[in-house]
């Protein structure tokens, strides 16, 4: 499933924080958004799963404008993992990732014998399997985020949306999650801060900022010491190891704020 985003515009309070976006990740891809605080990448997104109409083009999934489909047809199709969540930690793991099979449900359907092959499936294959009768109360903030990603595949969907996903997170269930996430062979577009993670987990790299679009394409290609050191206002080298990038930085005098959202 391919993700085309055209030259979308949208606004925050009655401020503009994007400005004519536009982007393609194609079907199986891993496409990452980097920019500073205040670049629109959360917003971005969240045009892309429908929780922020834009102002001005399309966000088309399989050439359909996300915004003319149904939200339940955008369920089905989109997952959403967001930064750590703070609520629902009375449900099980097992009652947890079986609310992402809400979407193929029926008012007043219940969970058929298959959600619940699917709900176990997902489990096993997120690593989960063992935790299934415990409360995210619980577990661990790596743990919690693999169940909530666990929700979103529950969906069976064929895009996945990530906003900051690996935040809070220590390095070890960082790689964890983005290694998980990497190997599922759907389409993903995701908000990452870290510029080694998207270095690494990336095929494509968009670079945002201020709400307009300053580069795109491969990672070794786009994120170079120039165009980092400018974007995030400050001073960066770049070493190559093992083919990808290595980021060192320094504080640059003269950095302004972010701009938005």
């Amino acid at each position: 499933m391919s993700l085309a985003v055209e030259d979308v515009s949208a606004s925050l309070g009655g401020k503009q924080v994007l400005h004519n976006v536009s982007f393609t990740v194609p079907d199986g891809h891993f496409g990452v958004l980097v920019g500073p605080n205040g670049s629109g990448k959360s917003t971005l997104l969240r045009t892309v799963f429908r929780a922020a109409r834009p102002s001005g083009g399309r966000v088309l999934v399989d050439g359909e404008d996300v915004w003319l489909s149904t939200a339940r047809d955008a369920g089905r199709r989109t997952g959403v993992l967001l930064q750590e969540q703070h609520s629902g930690f009375e449900f099980t793991v097992e009652e947890t990732v079986a609310q992402g099979r809400t979407a193929h449900l029926g008012r007043f359907d219940r969970l058929t014998k298959q959600d619940d092959e699917i709900v176990a499936e997902v489990c096993e294959r997120t690593g989960l399997a063992a935790f299934a009768d415990r409360r995210l109360a619980e577990l661990s903030g790596g743990e919690r985020q693999r169940v909530f990603l666990a929700r979103a595949l529950a969906q069976r969907p064929r895009l996945l949306v990530l906003d900051e996903p690996t935040n809070h997170l220590d390095i070890r269930h960082q790689l964890d999650l983005l290694e998980l996430i990497r190997d599922l062979g759907i389409t993903v577009v995701a908000a990452l801060h870290g510029l080694d993670m998207a270095a690494a987990y990336a095929d494509a790299v968009v670079v945002l900022d201020a709400g307009r679009v300053v580069a795109s394409g491969p990672p070794a290609e786009v994120l170079t010491g120039d165009l980092v050191s400018e974007v995030f206002e400050v001073e960066c080298t770049v070493d190559v190891v093992a083919g990808l990038p290595r980021f060192g930085f320094r504080p640059r005098a003269g950095a302004s704020p972010g701009r938005g959202r």
